[in-house]
């Protein structure tokens, strides 16, 4: 034998002995190629002004859409745009959350919902304001048929908006909704300044599951903070962040921030169960609040995501919307459970709108929160860290 011959006779017998030790190491330990994919995956940044506090504006339960074949219906959108628009231009913030219930899915006739969707990010849009978005109970939702529909009047003439020049107006009415995954992919593609993810493929039917983080402008490779997303499910699924979303967060919050030096915050739209625990008779210190007007409605059942919350240390506050009548903050433990404040005119109740703002500061670090109402006033300011 050559001793060409026998030094690529070593390196075929070292590649093998490699390639079985990683075999080895595979079966011995595990392969998750979705873990293997996100750790390859950077963070989407938002980055801070120089020397000024990062602030956040939460729209909660805008309902676009909602009687969209009623004069009142449309009456209502415009009433949520004034809304958006005076807390936008008295707050002047970085970042808008969209915290769920943006349409009324169940509501709209038309398969291409996402035009209701595209009207509530609007006055954000306009403003050259990134956003993010997540899901909640009604922006899937099926159409529901009204029983007025089928008294003697009759259902009421349709506008229904054609898909393209070949389809008629009672075509586009399909009374199916519009998906998750289709709105998201209409918002993200159709918008430069939208932070919205869908997530890994392995948590669906669940979707809004994402992470960002925002940074200075004066060391964008530490982070001030980590906004996690989730998806509280409802609509066209139940209403639940499941066990696999809470071992989503648990392995992605310790791959990014294993020793929890980053404060994190929490959002996803329906409250869990954790919050009944919490809910306050009358609002009175500790909680910091306005109105409590309903009992919490709260998820079927919890995962675990909460337990997973409570033992990082990182974590400072959760902020849900989907109740219209409640906008306190109470602490639980370590961290604080954080209702918005209902945004839109859409949807049920009569109560003053509003929206809440969160204010992150680097030094010295503070995270704060206030609402800010339609008519400029605001109330209820609590210290979150």
């Amino acid at each position: 034998m050559g001793r060409r011959s026998i030094v690529n006779l070593t390196f075929f017998s070292f590649t093998v002995t490699y390639l079985a030790l990683q075999l080895q190491t595979i079966y011995t330990i595990g392969f998750d190629p979705q873990i293997i994919q996100e750790s390859t995956t950077p963070v989407p940044s938002l980055q801070a002004r120089p020397g000024a506090p990062f602030r956040i504006v939460l729209f909660a339960d805008l309902h676009f859409g909602e009687n969209a074949w009623s004069d009142w219906g449309p009456r209502q959108d415009v009433n949520s745009i004034r809304v958006m628009s005076s807390v936008l231009d008295a707050e002047t913030p970085d970042f808008v959350v969209y915290l769920g219930d943006v349409i009324t899915g169940n509501n709209i006739p038309i398969e291409n919902a996402t035009l209701y969707w595209d009207q509530a990010i609007s006055p954000t849009r306009s403003r050259g304001i990134p956003w993010a978005s997540v899901f909640g109970n009604h922006d899937d939702a099926l159409f529901v048929w009204p029983l007025e529909w089928f008294s003697a009047s009759g259902i009421p003439q349709l506008w229904c908006p054609v898909a393209n020049s070949s389809d008629s107006g009672e075509e586009a009415c399909s009374f199916k909704g519009t998906s998750r995954l289709g709105l998201m992919k209409k918002e993200v593609e159709r918008n430069v300044l939208s932070y919205s993810r869908s997530g890994p493929k392995d948590l669906w039917p669940s979707v809004s599951n994402y992470v960002l983080q925002v940074v200075s402008s004066d060391n964008p490779e530490s982070p001030l903070v980590y906004l996690y997303f989730l998806d509280s499910g409802g609509g066209s699924y139940p209403e639940v962040i499941s066990t696999a979303q809470a071992d989503w967060f648990k392995r992605k919050a310790e791959e990014i921030n294993p020793d929890s030096r980053v404060p994190e915050l929490i959002f996803w739209h329906i409250p869990s169960k954790t919050f009944k625990s919490v809910a306050p008779f009358f609002i009175y210190k500790p909680c910091v609040g306005s109105i409590n007007k309903e009992w919490v409605a709260a998820q079927e059942t919890e995962s675990g995501i909460m337990n997973i919350l409570l033992k990082r240390p990182s974590v400072k506050a959760v902020f849900v919307g989907h109740n219209h009548g409640l906008d306190w903050c109470c602490p639980y433990d370590k961290l604080w459970l954080c209702f918005a404040r209902h945004t839109g005119y859409g949807g049920y109740g009569n109560w003053e709108r509003g929206a809440r703002i969160l204010e992150i500061t680097k030094e010295p670090f503070s995270i704060k929160s206030w609402i800010r109402m339609e008519d400029g006033k605001v109330h209820s300011e609590v210290i979150l860290s």
